[in-house]
């Protein structure tokens, strides 16, 4: 047990510390991944036997692991991968000694993780898919909600306007986004109004349409949309509305939400299908309920009165014309910031004194005037808009951010179902958050929307693998003879253990050698580049004199590898160790170089013979 190991398995223990740091100790995996790695850093202060040194590897391996399956995003990937590498390298030193250095020790490393890439390869595609541990929480999940609140208030929104936190990306096979004025993106459904807000109703998330199809079916069409969401409080998650959600962890309900069944704590990447819903399957077309007309009578007598008066018009499409004039030609204003309304009579006092407000304002007023109007009207909370970014070398994606939260109403018209009612529109000023608080701007910003690119190529091929991608594979393999799995994959990890540990002899990790005989071919090399090679049977010091003969601005640095070589070949051990010998022959030979780099000198075609000295340099 050497200082480079302890300093290799403490780089381990920090690069764990670091990717704890996105964790949720309120998950199964997350409070174990916590758990073990405090354990293993306490095991690692008080290790004095090899053998203990020996499991705080392998501890760190596994809890780096246990992280993979938590943060399987691209930068933790990265961040696990070296933590995977260190630990290794720390594992390899205890192994071999203090005879090579930490970056020979990172080289092998690196060499073991290829060689079980072919192995890991095959499990990954082949070997079932287990649902995700930590849907089972032991503690509330404390996560922020993205910018949106199942319960809408005139408050709730505005607290949330400045914040331009990612909130999710979409991106599309077309490499098109939809235009401007289609891009709104569904996620909550407010339909119980107590006269002041706006709540989801109760039960409703049971009454679930028939079951989408999966990535595998016939029936499924081309994708259509493509989702990455960043971590939220909520269950339910953003799409455009048209189209089938594509899995068996996608649901809708009826009156339009999308749910996800994976850990609100965690990135989730779900696609929608261009293949139009099954009969009964189209939550516009799904008929009102009672409760879509129900309100609280007395609490704002004036928006009832001015409801009254627009339900006495022959139709549904008439009374959502006379609203719009109405809202059109009272002068109201957009604003973040219009204070707290009054207890009393609330939207009395925003439509008919203030006339100030944001979208939570407008859609709430609408949706209460219509259904006392007659029309069964609902609230409905997502996104708008987002930013277009173009990736340099792959498609582009849609931006959205938290400061995107937006809402607008549903009304239902005879023989059209529910259609989306933007009365935040009909104001005379309707400048959207995003015009106010937009992305990071500059090279820092542009630097950082090409990273999320990348990003999302990596979240669609890593986390969009999932069980229903994996059946869709095995199909393709092996048809209806699906028995033969097992078979399949005991004969590919056959295959890929023996390509790894070809791999392995490729690369010279299970060939022996001389460390500091390879270091010296290596300084003898940069010379043989310049016609300068060692005779048969010519000793090193006899070929560098001769050197020095033919090259004097180098006699200085040839003369320095000589004494090196010759300290760390024959001189006693020194009290630093026995890797410091080859480490002043490397700084040697890296001077050397540098040397010849700058060409002191020109050696001429005729000074040496080409050829390899003999083990008599020795």
């Amino acid at each position: 047990m050497g200082r480079t190991a302890a300093r290799l398995q403490w780089l381990a223990m920090g690069l764990l510390a670091l990717g704890l740091t996105g964790v949720s100790p309120g998950q199964v995996l997350g409070a174990l991944a916590i758990g073990l790695s405090v354990l293993t850093a306490l095991k690692l202060v008080e290790a004095r036997r090899l053998g203990e040194r020996r499991l705080v590897a392998l501890l760190q391996l596994g809890v780096a692991g246990l992280l993979s399956a938590l943060q399987p995003e691209l930068v933790p990937s990265l961040l696990q991968g070296a933590t995977m590498l260190t630990a290794l390298a720390g594992l390899l030193a205890l192994e071999v000694g203090e005879g090579p250095d930490w970056r020979s020790l990172l080289r092998r490393s690196v060499s073991v993780l290829l060689a079980a890439l072919p192995m890991a390869l095959v499990l990954l595609l082949l070997v079932p898919r287990l649902s995700p541990f930590s849907v089972l929480p032991i503690l509330d999940d404390q996560t922020a909600v993205t910018g949106l609140s199942e319960t809408l208030n005139p408050g709730s929104i505005a607290a949330l306007a400045d914040d331009t936190a990612p909130a999710a990306r979409v991106s599309f096979p077309t490499g098109v986004p939809p235009p401007e004025e289609q891009r709104y993106w569904r996620v909550l459904v407010h339909d119980r109004f107590d006269g002041r807000q706006w709540l989801a109703a109760p039960g409703v998330r049971r009454l679930g349409v028939p079951a989408p199809a999966t990535a595998g079916s016939s029936a499924t069409g081309a994708l259509q949309e493509q989702w990455i969401v960043e971590p939220s409080g909520l269950t339910t998650v953003p799409w455009s509305g048209n189209g089938m959600p594509l899995g068996t962890l996608l649901r809708q309900d009826r009156r339009g939400e999308l749910r996800l069944g994976l850990p609100t704590g965690q990135r989730r990447v779900y696609g929608i299908a261009a293949t139009p819903p099954s009969a009964g399957g189209n939550w516009r077309e799904q008929p009102p309920r009672m409760l879509d007309l129900q309100g609280i009578a007395g609490l704002n007598p004036r928006l009832e009165a001015l409801g009254a008066e627009w339900a006495r018009l022959p139709a549904p499409r008439d009374r959502l014309m006379a609203a719009e004039r109405w809202f059109r030609s009272q002068g109201f204003r957009y604003s973040r910031t219009p204070g707290a309304l009054p207890e009393q009579a609330p939207l009395d006092a925003f439509l008919f004194d203030r006339r100030e407000g944001f979208c939570g304002h407008f859609a709430g007023a609408f949706s209460a005037l219509m259904r006392r109007a007659g029309v069964p009207a609902r609230v409905v909370s997502g996104f708008r808009g987002g930013s277009w970014v173009t990736a340099l070398g792959g498609e582009g994606y849609l931006d959205l951010r938290r400061s995107d939260a937006h809402a607008w109403s549903e009304v239902w018209l005879p023989g059209q179902g529910w259609i989306r009612v933007d009365p935040s529109a009909w104001v005379t000023n309707p400048a959207s958050p995003r015009s106010q608080t937009t992305a990071a701007r500059g090279s820092l910003g542009w630097l950082q929307r090409q990273w999320w690119a990348v990003d999302l190529l990596w979240s669609r091929w890593w986390l969009g693998f999932d069980r229903e991608a994996q059946d869709q594979l095995l199909r393709r393999l092996l048809g209806e003879q699906r028995g033969w799995v097992g078979v399949l994959i005991l004969v590919l990890v056959a295959v890929g253990l023996a390509a790894g540990l070809g791999l392995l002899a490729w690369l010279g990790l299970r060939v022996s050698g001389d460390p500091l005989r390879r270091e010296l071919d290596r300084s003898l090399a940069l010379l043989a580049r310049h016609g300068l090679a060692p005779a048969p049977g010519e000793t090193l010091p006899r070929f560098l004199a001769r050197v020095q003969r033919r090259w004097p601005a180098l006699a200085r640095d040839l003369s320095a590898l000589e004494e090196a070589y010759a300290t760390a070949r024959f001189a006693p051990p020194r009290s630093d160790g026995p890797a410091a010998g080859l480490r002043e022959l490397r700084r040697r030979r890296r001077r050397l170089g540098a040397e010849l780099r700058r060409g002191v000198s020109r050696i001429g075609a005729d000074a040496g013979h080409a050829g390899r000295a003999p083990d008599s340099t020795d």
